[in-house]
Parts: C-alpha cells; structure tokens; sequence
C-alpha cells in the first residue's frame, strides 16, 4: 500500500457520491437530447428533416462509463478499508482511521495526536513506519 493510495482514499469516496448523483440524474439532463436528419420519402423526393429526441445510444455508453469507473473506485476504497482494518497494532489502525479513512480533508497530525495522546511527530513517524515495514515484508500482501 502507497501513501498515494492511501491519500487518494477521501477524494475517490467523493467522486463516488458524484458519480452516483450522475448515473441517476444524467437521464434529466439536457445534454441528452439529440438532433438528427432523416429523408422524408413522402413526397417522392428526399427532403431532409429535423429530428429532436433523446440520444439512447449516447445515455447508454455514459452510463457504461460511468458506471465501470464507480465500480473501479469502490474496490480501490474497499482495498484501502481492508488495508487498515487488517493493521495489527491497535494504536497503529485508529491512527491509521482517523488520518485517512474518517478524516476530512483538511485534517491535522496535530488533531489526531490528541485524540492517541501522542505527539505530532510521533503519529507522523508511526504511519511512515508502518508503511516502510509493510512495503518491505516478505510476507506483505501489499502493493
């Protein structure tokens, strides 16, 4: 597991939540609705004619898109969750919660070295610890 990954946890739950608000409200909005010509025979000459309607093939391959990019995301969070959950050391995992998984954006080592009574720079140092030694185990299951 990556300090990357691990950072890019809060802002791939967020873009979950959006691309949920876009794969069910993606059907209200205008920018689905298509032109098109088409010859109208009627007359026995080709005339063109304007078309407007919903773009079913357009809304499809959206929908698709977005929905393999949810699916993608969630199991990258699901894999950052069990990364954590799996940390041995008690001390360790509810740092390791609160930093990445429960934290808002902006949250501060020294917010969280409250919270573990600790110092600031030793939270700082556990978690580059811990990610050090996972990185380097023979028997880690991490990337």
């Amino acid at each position: 597991m990556t300090k990357e990954r691990l950072e890019a946890y809060r802002s791939n739950k967020m873009e979950i939540l959006e691309l949920d608000y876009v794969l069910n409200n993606r059907w209200k909005s205008d920018t689905m609705i298509g032109n098109d010509v088409v010859f109208d025979y009627s007359t026995g000459y080709p005339m063109p004619q304007s078309v407007v309607g919903f773009d079913q093939k357009k809304y499809e391959r959206l929908q698709d898109r977005d929905l393999r990019r949810k699916k993608r995301l969630e199991k990258e969070c699901e894999e950052v969750e069990q990364f954590v959950d799996e940390i041995p050391d008690s001390l360790t995992r509810r740092i390791f919660r609160k930093y990445y998984i429960d934290g808002r954006k902006s949250v501060r080592l020294e917010d969280i070295a409250k919270k573990v009574h600790m110092s600031r720079s030793g939270v700082g140092k556990k978690i580059d610890r811990f990610l050090k030694v996972s990185r380097h185990s023979p028997d880690s299951h991490v990337q």
